[in-house]
């Protein structure tokens, strides 16, 4: 597909399909999946795509047209029209894609009215949580419309940057539904986008209309300076959603005082010769057991990780 539109096209479907599935779990405080979801039938497509085209020595396969590709001749069916029998792999998998997305988006759109119906909460104001991703979206297509140099040669960069903003909105719902909070609307990602957009349009608005006043002179340009830009949004990105994620990492593991990635020992409440406090299984010196093997067990009043997540096994969750 290239740096072109049918490439955003594809980009749009798999972040709505990850927004929506997290929209409908923050809503039915179930996770659902959809007839064609993507982290089972989307990623063993994926797989099968990529090993098709190592097998076939090329993306170039994918250009052909499919009927042509499986033996169907436009003589012996006079009835495919000729703009059908000419479509490519690539624009009969778009279509599928559109089918199946908006399927599953009716589906969430379903099970959310459902269940809020269940609880007797007003149903059609969930649907409101689909607003933020629309005007993401509509802001990203208007941006990159303006800016041909962005769609043509720089999309991928462009393409983490929609990604990133993608994952810090269902970051923030998967956030909410932990801690019981308020649907998240806001993500501050969306105005630099907003900027890029206002910045571009007044030239525009200018050529198309011959009409000085109603557009004004842009700051960044279509060049150098609109691609640094550009790269200044994901930037952005990476550090806001960066600093999301550790802020997350670092509350949950001071909540239940564990540590991250590794094994943190309950502190048996003695000390070594030296000074040093004894966690469990006594310290080692030089690969063998330097001292007494410690009792199992915390300080006096301190509760274990064990305990904590017994607690809170036991308390009934939504």
């Amino acid at each position: 597909m290239g740096q072109s539109w049918m490439t955003v096209a594809t980009l749009f479907a798999s972040l709505m399909t990850f927004y929506v599935q997290t929209w409908d779990e923050y809503h039915t405080k179930t996770l659902t999946l959809g007839i064609v979801s993507g982290p089972v039938e989307g990623i063993l497509l994926l797989v099968g795509v990529y090993a098709l085209t190592g097998y076939m020595g090329g993306a170039h396969f994918w250009q052909q047209s499919m009927l042509a590709t499986f033996g169907v001749s436009p003589s012996s069916h006079p009835w495919i029209p000729d703009f059908l029998y000419r479509l490519s792999f690539t624009e009969w998998y778009m279509a599928q894609g559109a089918v199946v997305l908006v399927w599953n988006t009716l589906e969430s759109c379903r099970n959310v009215i459902r269940a809020r119906r269940a609880r007797g909460d007003r149903s059609r104001y969930a649907l409101v949580g689909l607003v933020p991703f629309a005007v993401t979206w509509i802001l990203t297509v208007l941006y990159l419309a303006l800016q041909p140099n962005i769609l043509r040669n720089h999309l991928v960069p462009f393409a983490l940057f929609a990604g990133l903003v993608n994952a810090y909105s269902v970051g923030q719902m998967i956030t909410a539904h932990l801690v019981k909070l308020e649907f998240p609307y806001y993500n501050v990602l969306v105005l630099p986008l907003a900027y890029g957009v206002v910045d571009s349009l007044g030239p525009w608005l200018q050529y198309e209309t011959s009409t000085p006043w109603l557009g004004w002179p842009s700051a960044l340009g279509d060049d150098v300076y609109q691609v640094a830009f550009m790269f200044c949004m994901l930037g952005m990105a990476v550090g806001v959603y960066g600093s999301f994620v550790v802020d997350v990492i670092v509350t949950i593991c001071d909540y239940l005082d564990i540590w991250c990635l590794t094994i943190k020992h309950p502190w048996t409440g003695e000390e070594t010769k030296g000074g040093e406090r004894t966690a469990q299984g006594g310290e080692k010196k030089n690969g063998e057991v330097g001292g007494e093997q410690k009792k199992l067990g915390t300080a006096r009043g301190e509760k274990s990780f064990a305990q904590v997540a017994k607690e809170l096994d036991g308390k009934k969750m939504d």
